[in-house]
């Protein structure tokens, strides 16, 4: 079965930054996003498998990160205030050491103003794939700089790049950081 979030469409409310900010603040218990459009999204959980397959793909980014100390990990509770208005949780994302550090204490205590260099959709059971190829989009015009939409339902992962078509692989493949997660790869032959 096939669920798509909860969209509320504020057309009459527009909240500030700050109001955003205060309303995940208050309802913590609750994933909240936020299109370029204003649209307000509940996020749904994800069950045992895809919240286990999610780990794995944070645990490898950090273990590599660790190694090389070229920027910092981030989990799928992290909300973005992207570029492009939007706030936006992907489920791992990883931005450059000197970007991150760029941005100061408060705007890092808070939802970074940044795009994240790197992104990670992990497709559950109950996501919509349309609904997820727009968000990569979103990701994409915003600056991200590489981005992968794992698709376990259909054994396949969407390679996003800057200005050219999206690359689609079947599993098991495996996947380069390319010049952005430099040394970076990840080997989906269990998904």
């Amino acid at each position: 079965m096939v669920t798509s979030p909860l969209i509320l469409n504020l057309d009459t409310v527009h909240l500030t930054d700050e109001q955003f900010y205060q309303l995940c603040q208050n309802n913590r218990d609750l994933s909240f996003e936020r299109t370029t459009r204003g649209e307000l999204i509940v996020m749904p959980p994800v069950g045992g498998d895809s919240g286990s397959r999610e780990a794995d793909l944070i645990a490898d980014l950090v273990i590599w990160n660790r190694q090389t100390n070229l920027g910092y990990t981030f989990s799928s509770s992290t909300v973005f205030k992207l570029p492009n208005g939007a706030d936006r949780s992907p489920d791992a994302a990883w931005i450059q050491r000197e970007r991150y550090s760029a941005l100061t204490p408060e705007q890092r205590r808070k939802f970074p103003p940044i795009a994240p260099d790197f992104v990670i959709e992990l497709r559950s059971a109950t996501d919509d794939l349309q609904t997820l190829r727009s968000k990569m989009r979103e990701y994409m015009d915003a600056g991200v700089r590489l981005g992968w939409l794992i698709n376990p339902q259909q054994q396949q992962v969407e390679i996003y790049r800057p200005g050219e078509e999206v690359e689609v692989r079947n599993l098991p493949t495996e996947l380069s950081g390319e010049n952005v997660l430099q040394g970076f790869s990840l080997n989906l032959s269990v998904y």
